[in-house]
């Protein structure tokens, strides 16, 4: 070989050696995963811009794996709410969705810091809550936007919405502003592009519960507009059980009031399309969200032994 001909392959190896190393760095992270991460945005009022994904607890496809639960924490009587909230750190998930009632009695900014910030707000960058009763106790809810500031969406109004992956979300007011809340949530799905949606607020329009059964009567309305709009998920708290319900008006229901309030109530008559019911155990709701559809699990605290599991499709 000659003295020209070995400076150019020395060249061309140095070359493969850099495309080589610049191409490992763009499949992994500094955790190992092969996703891209990125960080989480609050929302904002209206329909905000895409909320990122993330590698956080997603799963081995790399798509977003989030947990919802309700009725959350209290000053001294909520039984696991730390266990749950532990649950939520171990998981690592992409996002957290409260589903009303974060902090009992009355929703005060002194029992927040004292109760639901030691706990779940662990995880308070990444959460996406909604409002309860109890959250309004407080005038307003006033002390709930205080201390969840530009997460709860525009401070009194309490609905807004994001995307999380290929997945639109719209977190609702059960407790306030309903009737405005209708053509909001119709221009919003009107404006929507994604093949999936989940809406989330915190009392159900249908349990089996013993208790709570009409406190969500009047967002039907609201439903009906989500049916309208196709979409695909609803989840409730208020009541502190477990319960998943079949498809109605294409859109499957699921109750999770176990956040760690631990007070459970009976079951009554077997609402319609009921299909799964615990009150027995505290936990997770976790979703992982495909391109065109779902997994569901529920996951018990530490000792419990119910859990729930299956897949759907998006319309």
């Amino acid at each position: 070989m000659s003295r020209a001909g070995g400076r150019a392959l020395v060249v061309v190896v140095a070359i493969s050696l850099v495309l080589v190393a610049c191409g490992s760095g763009a499949k992994t992270t500094a955790g190992g995963s092969g996703r891209r991460a990125t960080t989480s945005a609050a929302p904002t009022s209206n329909q905000t811009a895409p909320h990122p994904t993330s590698r956080q607890g997603g799963a081995a496809n790399g798509d977003p794996v989030i947990a919802a639960a309700g009725d959350i924490a209290c000053p001294t009587a909520c039984t696991t709410t730390k266990a749950v909230a532990d649950m939520l750190v171990a998981g690592n998930y992409t996002a957290v969705l409260t589903l009303g009632d974060n902090q009992y009695e009355d929703g005060r900014l002194a029992d927040f810091q004292r109760s639901y910030d030691p706990t779940w707000g662990r995880v308070k960058d990444k959460t996406f809550p909604t409002p309860g009763n109890h959250d309004y106790h407080d005038p307003g809810g006033a002390d709930y936007y205080t201390y969840f500031g530009s997460r709860a969406g525009p401070a009194g109004k309490g609905y807004y919405s994001f995307d999380i992956g290929a997945w639109h979300f719209l977190s609702l007011n059960s407790e306030a502003n309903t009737d405005a809340q209708i053509g909001w949530v119709k221009a919003d799905l009107a404006a929507n592009h994604s093949r999936c949606t989940l809406a989330y607020w915190h009392k159900p329009i249908w349990t089996s519960g013993n208790t709570h059964r009409r406190d969500g009567d009047h967002m039907k309305p609201i439903w009906d507009a989500l049916a309208a709009g196709a979409a695909d998920v609803v989840l409730n708290g208020h009541v502190h059980n477990y319960e998943r319900f079949a498809p109605r008006d294409g859109i499957r229901e699921f109750i999770v009031g176990t956040g760690g309030r631990g007070s459970h109530y009976g079951f009554a008559a077997t609402a319609p399309l009921s299909e799964v019911r615990d009150n027995s155990t505290d936990g997770l709701f976790r979703l992982t969200l495909h391109p065109a559809g779902y997994d569901w699990r529920f996951l018990p605290v530490p000792g419990g032994t119910f859990t729930d599991a299956g897949s759907g499709a998006c319309a």
